[in-house]
């Protein structure tokens, strides 16, 4: 006979592979690192650094919608990915928290992060890098800003260079 009720079960144990690429790259940690937290420390259960990693692991498992979070919120897999105990540790955040988190984040803290990333992938390619003098590769990011309004404007292109150079 078959029983799905396990209190203490779970349907994401790849997610450990996750958590180790997490712990070797650091991405979780440098990105996190860039939110600033405004909230009033007496009313917060769970920190930043957990509410961006929750996201980033259940999205990494296939839940993108923080609704998810509620079924989630107590799974044990989820809560080993944040370092938690997997029975007794605190249940994850709620979807409602989630959303206050998203949308909490600014322009500049996304910028931010988004250098962060970009930093982290430079580095990533320069350490594979063979020493050539002068030489210094370059990344091109092609954005696309598009144009609202009633007349169907074209969209343009802005180009930033990040240069790495091998070390």
């Amino acid at each position: 006979m078959l029983e799905f009720d396990q209190r203490q079960g779970s349907s994401d144990g790849g997610a450990v592979l996750l958590k180790a690429a997490e712990r070797r790259y650091g991405l979780i940690a440098s990105m996190s690192g860039c939110l600033h937290d405004h909230r009033q420390a007496g009313k917060v259960d769970h920190s930043l650094r957990d509410l961006f990693s929750q996201r980033v692991f259940s999205i990494g498992c296939g839940y993108a919608d923080a609704n998810d979070s509620a079924r989630l919120a107590a799974d044990p897999v989820h809560k080993m990915l944040l370092d938690r105990d997997p029975v007794t540790g605190l249940d994850m955040a709620s979807q409602p928290t989630l959303s206050r988190f998203e949308n909490a984040v600014g322009p500049r803290q996304l910028y931010h992060m988004g250098a962060a990333l970009a930093e982290s992938v430079i580095e990533r390619h320069a350490s594979g890098c063979t020493i050539v003098p002068g030489w210094s590769p370059s990344i091109w990011i092609r954005p696309t800003i598009l144009r609202m309004g009633r007349s169907s404007c074209p969209s343009s292109t802005a180009t930033m260079t990040m240069r790495a150079t091998c070390r």
